[in-house]
């Protein structure tokens, strides 16, 4: 099982990934590990979980995300729009 997940950092931005265990990369996140956006705005939160069936349509969730403006991933987040 593979997630798709948004993180709220502590600047108020969000950042967009994909994991294969969740609780591990949020951990990763949070001690600056996780990736060099999120290495300084920590701590994060994440805010979004979607399970995927693979990894290939997490990475394509990710990507679809990354592409949204903050207001669409914000309705997203809110649960108001579906992937």
């Amino acid at each position: 099982m593979c997630y798709v997940y948004i993180l709220k950092c502590k600047d108020d931005t969000y950042y967009t990934g994909w994991t294969n265990n969740l609780e591990k990369r949020i951990n990763a996140h949070n001690k600056g590990i996780g990736a060099k956006y999120t290495k300084y705005r920590r701590p994060v939160e994440y805010v979004f979980t979607h399970k995927c069936i693979d990894k290939i349509q997490a990475m394509q969730y990710e990507y679809k995300i990354k592409q949204f403006s903050r207001v669409k991933k914000t309705k997203l987040i809110k649960g108001e729009i579906k992937l």
